[in-house]
């Protein structure tokens, strides 16, 4: 599967970005370059990644976000995560980043299946 990449801008100056498929070791590099773009082309007060539609996410994706939550850092804009499919959650969750990303809960409701750990 391919991916696709919309950008809309919301009210106040957000920019929302809403990949669509697969991101992988084949794509992630588009996901920075889009996010390098939109601050090329001004600075957004804030940048919302919103993975509602994305399927599958490899570790190579994962830099992706992270590099582009680098790179829009340096020009003081937020960026975070909005409604991440419960397959990017996951993953989110698993590598330690849902932090970084602002704790999104995963599109579909705010029942999580997280393990919880009991002591």
């Amino acid at each position: 599967m391919t991916l696709s990449i919309m950008t809309s801008t919301l009210a106040d100056g957000v920019v929302e970005i809403s990949p669509s498929g697969e991101i992988d070791v084949e794509n992630a590099y588009e996901i920075r370059e889009t996010v390098a773009g939109l601050l090329a082309d001004g600075r957004p007060t804030r940048i919302e990644l919103n993975m509602q539609h994305v399927t599958f996410i490899d570790s190579v994706g994962i830099s992706a976000l992270v590099a582009a939550f680098q790179l829009a850092g340096v020009s003081e804009v937020k960026l975070v995560v909005t409604r991440p499919s419960r397959f990017a959650h996951r993953q989110l969750w698993v590598t330690g980043l849902l932090g970084l990303f602002g704790n999104p809960q995963p599109f579909g409701g705010a029942e999580s299946k997280q393990p919880t750990v009991s002591a």
